[in-house]
């Protein structure tokens, strides 16, 4: 599955201000966040943030929170965005409109991140989860995330991967700003 920003939209799963100081690697995983969320917002990738029980584990935090623009922010407390309802009706009413690819990046890697893409993937989207864009509190958690998207048909990929994709096309100004989020 080539991406493509006509048929995309962005899932951003439970970066939270109590659970990222756990995270392995938690700063690099916010700046490929931070990257996804910039891009989708120039190309006109819908965006959906969601955030497990908020008044436990806190809000989307802030470089996230900043850069958010008109993403939809849904709580939730399924481990799997798939299985809540309002979650799986936003990404469910995008699809309908033709964006049947979705793009997961996130906590943790091997709970919410991995539930949410089995979900929507099992409900018929494709998914693409962005490694670099995901963690765990532990890195073989990561790895064991990683290969189980690999085994069941989820699609790997980097942030700079689905950046090249949504953009297509070098030369425009839209690669000029966008590229420069990657050097």
């Amino acid at each position: 599955m080539l991406l493509s920003r006509e048929k995309s939209q962005l899932l951003i799963v439970d970066v939270q201000e109590r659970l990222v100081p756990a995270m392995h690697d938690g700063a690099r995983m916010i700046e490929r966040c931070a990257v996804l969320l910039q891009a989708a917002a120039r190309l006109g990738v819908p965006v959906t943030i969601s955030e497990q029980y908020r008044k436990g584990l806190g809000a989307t935090i802030g470089r996230l929170n900043d850069l958010r623009g008109d993403a939809v922010l849904l709580e939730k407390s399924h481990f799997s965005c798939a299985h809540d309802a309002s979650i799986a009706a936003r990404i469910g009413a995008l699809s309908a409109q033709g964006r049947r690819q979705l793009v997961v990046g996130g906590i943790e890697s091997h709970v919410c991140v991995l539930q949410s893409a089995l979900g929507f993937k099992d409900a018929g989207l494709g998914v693409a989860v962005v490694a670099d864009a995901v963690t765990s509190r532990h890195p073989d958690s990561v790895a064991l995330a990683l290969d189980r998207f690999r085994a069941t048909g989820i699609a790997v990929i980097s942030t700079e991967m689905a950046l090249f994709e949504w953009l297509d096309v070098s030369g425009t100004p839209e690669f000029k700003e966008l590229s420069k989020l990657i050097k």
